[in-house]
């Protein structure tokens, strides 16, 4: 299974990192983390040398019940700072982490080889498009609501299967416009409940079915710590427990905060499946 991403195609014989760099001051974890260009190029280079393969920018928090951030502001946090690293870090593979159409274009053409969308169209009628009209990899996220609602008692008759047909349909109407490279990733805590993300990561093979690279984006999020009855500062350990799991079901892309974390969970995993 590989993706090509302008001419260079990565396989996944081995599952791939995706390194979490949000330019966001609200984010429910590293939210003001990154609030210059050297704190920003010197947490890039620390990902890249820890392991990563992919630097996702995002400049609009996604979290539960966050405000919603401007096209405008948006670009403004977004476009600088891909341009700054691809200055510093030509050769990096920089995904955009947005659900607008107009901010995805701008950060391709600033430098940025993949969108990572939320909401798989959903939030912007014209992003099939736009990445079709790019001719980019394309990950399509499954989210019930938006950000601001998505918590509010999220509902399906089975889960697993609804998403699953959900995506079905998301892929197939990518396909007829000619997008090729996707990714598809469940959602883990987008419009669904502490129970529903158990039940996504314990099925996550059955995702398989679809015949896409799958993206596990679970690193500190609330179905960890609220369960431990901790934060997510202190989530890092339940973290790389979960994605282990994930691995172990089929996960070909990890997005985490914590790269050299899991790198060392893909080097085990692998050296374990190899032993077999």
């Amino acid at each position: 299974m590989t993706i090509n991403i302008k001419g260079k195609l990565m396989d996944f014989l081995s599952p791939k990192i995706m390194g979490i760099l949000n330019i966001t001051p609200d984010s429910f974890y590293d939210g003001g983390m990154f609030d210059s260009n050297k704190k920003i190029l010197k947490q890039v280079e620390k990902m890249l040398e820890d392991g990563a393969d992919i630097i996702d920018v995002g400049g609009c928090s996604s979290r539960p019940g966050s405000k919603k951030v401007t096209k405008d502001d948006e670009i403004k946090r977004v476009i600088p700072t891909i341009e700054l690293i691809k200055s510093k870090f030509n050769e990096a593979i920089v995904s955009v982490d947005t659900f607008r159409s107009e901010v995805a274009k701008k950060a391709v053409n600033s430098g940025a080889s993949i969108v990572n969308d939320i909401s798989a169209g959903e939030l912007d009628p014209n992003m099939f498009n736009c990445i079709a009209e790019l001719g980019i990899p394309y990950i399509m996220m499954h989210m019930q609501g938006s950000p601001q609602t998505m918590q509010n008692k999220p509902i399906y008759n089975s889960v697993v299967n609804d998403i699953i047909t959900n995506l079905s349909k998301k892929i197939f109407r990518a396909r007829e416009l000619g997008i090729i490279d996707i990714v598809i990733d469940p959602g883990f805590g987008f419009g669904k409940t502490l129970e529903h993300n158990y039940q996504i990561l314990n099925d996550l093979s059955f995702f398989k079915e679809l015949d896409c690279p799958i993206l596990v984006g679970i690193s500190r999020k609330s179905m960890i710590y609220k369960l431990l009855n901790n934060d997510p500062k202190n989530a890092l350990n339940g973290t790389s427990c979960l994605n282990t799991v994930a691995l172990s079901k089929g996960a070909n892309i990890l997005r985490v905060h914590d790269v050299k974390e899991a790198k060392e969970i893909i080097k085990l995993t692998n050296f374990l499946i190899s032993s077999s």
